[in-house]
């Protein structure tokens, strides 16, 4: 009865199916690796921002370019303070507020944009206290810059004069005329009057979307596998009765057609 899987026509089905199944759980595998190695770099970067908040700060310079070994890290800069932004549309235990970013002009002829804190409601210069005068040492984490679009960071133009969307060299390069690190840093504790923005896991490391993506994925393969394996049975099913039926003689005559002439 089923001799038929051993025509050409078969052979091709089962080819196919042999070579689907294992690709498809292969392909499962690898996104669901995607996904577990994501959940440990999330893990890893956690309990490392843990453990940054109780080690010495050590000297900027040393810890640059910001990558995902060193951000979050704690660092020191010296400087002096300089040009004061605000950044709008910033959330801190679940109420709306800005940043307020000052470049700090240290001796090497760079400035490092320093978050000296965060304050509730809309942004406003009036409402950011003025930075300390004089020489001043920061020590804070070390953060990179920050991609507009990304991780709830507004890419929206258009802003007021003394603001930028996002902490980005890119970015303030065109507001301020000072020479930029291509990083910040998050004070440990803010300057009076406002409560400090919390240090973020790098870019890769969270369970963002893209991680949620990696699981998606990982369950469509094994549904594709599955299927491939429900379509065979259920073709083979099919041909099977179909055989029987024939061997029966219960498979109706074909009605000839009528000749019309023309």
């Amino acid at each position: 009865m089923y001799r038929f899987l051993l025509t050409p026509r078969w052979w091709g089905i089962n080819v196919f199916v042999l070579l689907a199944i294992p690709f498809c759980v292969f392909m499962g595998s690898w996104q669901l690796s995607r996904f577990e190695g994501r959940v440990q770099e999330h893990r890893s970067a956690t309990e490392q921002a843990a453990s940054d908040q109780h080690e010495t700060a050590r000297p900027l310079e040393s810890m640059l370019p910001v990558d995902k070994a060193t951000s979050g890290r704690r660092v020191t800069a010296s400087g002096h303070y300089g040009t004061q932004l605000l950044v709008p549309g910033r959330q801190l235990d679940g109420r709306n507020g800005f940043y307020v970013l000052t470049l700090l002009r240290t001796g090497s002829g760079k400035a490092l944009p320093v978050v000296r804190g965060w304050l509730p409601g809309k942004a406003e210069a009036a409402k950011a206290p003025a930075p300390p005068g004089g020489e001043v040492t920061v020590t804070g984490a070390l953060q990179a810059s920050e991609t507009p679009g990304d991780n709830g960071v507004s890419a929206a133009g258009g802003l007021p004069a003394g603001q930028a969307a996002a902490i980005s060299t890119a970015s303030l390069v065109n507001l301020v005329p000072d020479r930029l690190y291509d990083a910040w840093v998050t004070l440990d504790r803010a300057d009076a009057g406002m409560k400090a923005v919390p240090a973020t896991a790098p870019d890769g490391t969270g369970l963002d979307l893209k991680a949620f993506q990696n699981l998606g994925y990982t369950g469509e393969w094994f549904v594709f596998a599955g299927f491939v394996v429900f379509m065979w049975f259920r073709l083979v099913r099919r041909e099977a009765e179909a055989a029987r039926d024939a061997a029966l003689g219960l498979v109706p005559e074909e009605t000839p057609q009528p000749v019309t002439s023309s």
